[in-house]
């Protein structure tokens, strides 16, 4: 699974007009299933989402993690994040799970995290989503969890 993790002073997702996913200081989360990926790895990708130590300390260090600080998390599906961009000038997306086995993972990991954390607030799978964020830092961070062989 893939995640693209940008830490926020906010952030929120509209659909249609409608705000229906918004944190304070926190974590947005971009992830993806990609053709392989099984529950083992969106369970991974929590875990290593919640416990990455990226926020400040009273040194100013990144050194507290999501948990440490008690911040929301803002999960949002995006396929594009498999994109291929190797050939041509039109991505393939043929890396990314098929629709229905990356909502499975997707309302898998969305699952876990609420179970796992206080502050838990998401997108719509497959809507046409309009994300807005102040990324504070700027601090993004990819992340990757290959399927296990």
């Amino acid at each position: 699974m893939l995640a693209v993790l940008q830490r926020v002073s906010e952030a929120r997702v509209v659909v249609d007009g409608e705000t229906i996913g918004e944190i304070g200081p926190g974590l947005l989360a971009l992830v993806c299933a990609e053709r392989g990926d099984t529950p083992a790895e969106a369970d991974k990708l929590l875990a290593r989402i919640l416990k990455l130590r990226i926020f400040a300390d009273e040194a100013g260090r990144m050194n507290r993690s999501l948990q440490d600080v008690a911040g929301g998390l803002l999960v949002v599906s995006q396929f594009t994040l498999a994109a291929d961009t190797g050939g041509g000038n039109r991505p393939s997306f043929s890396k990314a799970a098929d629709p229905c086995t990356g909502e499975a993972l997707y309302e898998h990991f969305v699952a876990s995290a609420r179970a796992a954390h206080p502050v838990v607030q998401t997108g719509r799978f497959a809507a046409d989503m309009k994300v807005q964020l102040i990324n504070d830092g700027p601090v993004t961070i990819p992340l990757r969890i290959a399927p296990a062989s």
